[in-house]
């Protein structure tokens, strides 16, 4: 599989369709795996921290989920990729994965609950065969190990885990080669797909806006993130791409 790097990090070069396919193949064949969905916050993390970094690299697949990634794989590398955005994926894969067994890994108990019925009414052909929301605190050997064994015990063929950046791609990078199955870091995605949390319309999508619903939801937790990364994403951008033309 081909990869491009965008400041940071280096993503796959997959259509929306091939993705969806490769995902399933190995679902099927729960072979250990694991794929993060990235955007400008993940990009930043990566720039910060090396180790980060070779975490999400080091993913079976690294998927460009926000417009800016999308866009900049464009000037960057002249690639026109499709989005795969998490949010996304997750209903789009769900609607193929008929007779696959499903779990579902984070967020709160009352979030997983509202999740699994929504997910069960709408993918009847699917099978969610359990849910766990671990402590927000960082977790022992000792519990992942267990959390380890529930999963694979649980015969599940994907994961969706919905811990937040950086912390789901960090659980997923030290936990993938103990889970027979493939791992999905999603994000927000259990939020807006239990019905919780409102996304973004279309067009706010395509225009690259999203982030901008999302801070007008949350302006106040989110204002600084967003100014800081965007403005250094933007930065860090323009210098590589100077980098490539001198």
């Amino acid at each position: 599989m081909m990869r491009k790097r965008v400041i940071s990090l280096d993503l796959s070069l997959l259509s929306y369709p091939e993705a969806l396919e490769q995902i399933i193949q190995r679902a099927r064949e729960r072979t250990p795996s694991y794929a993060c969905f990235a955007n400008v916050h993940m990009v930043i993390e990566a720039h910060k921290s090396a180790q980060f970094q070779e975490f999400v690299n080091g993913a079976t697949f690294t998927f460009a989920d926000g417009m800016p990634l999308v866009k900049s794989l464009g000037w960057l590398h002249g690639i026109r990729q499709d989005r795969i955005a998490g949010m996304d994926f997750m209903n789009d894969i769900l609607a193929v994965a008929d007779g696959m067994r499903i779990f579902f890994f984070g967020s709160s108990p009352q979030v997983l609950a509202e999740l699994v019925a929504k997910i069960e009414l709408r993918h009847p052909g699917i099978s969610v065969v359990g849910s766990i929301s671990p402590p927000y605190r960082p977790l022992s050997d000792d519990e992942n190990k267990e959390y380890a064994r529930q999963i694979n015990q649980s015969g599940a063929h994907l994961v969706f885990v919905g811990l937040g950046c950086p912390k789901q791609e960090t659980w997923m990078a030290k936990n993938s080669g103990q889970i027979n199955a493939v791992l999905l870091g999603v994000g927000g995605a259990f939020e807006v797909s239990a019905g919780l949390t409102k996304r973004a319309p279309e067009w706010m999508r395509k225009a690259s806006l999203e982030w901008f619903f999302r801070l007008m939801q949350e302006p106040g937790r989110l204002w600084r993130r967003y100014l800081l990364t965007n403005s250094l994403f933007i930065w860090l951008l323009f210098r590589q791409l100077v980098g490539q033309r001198s």
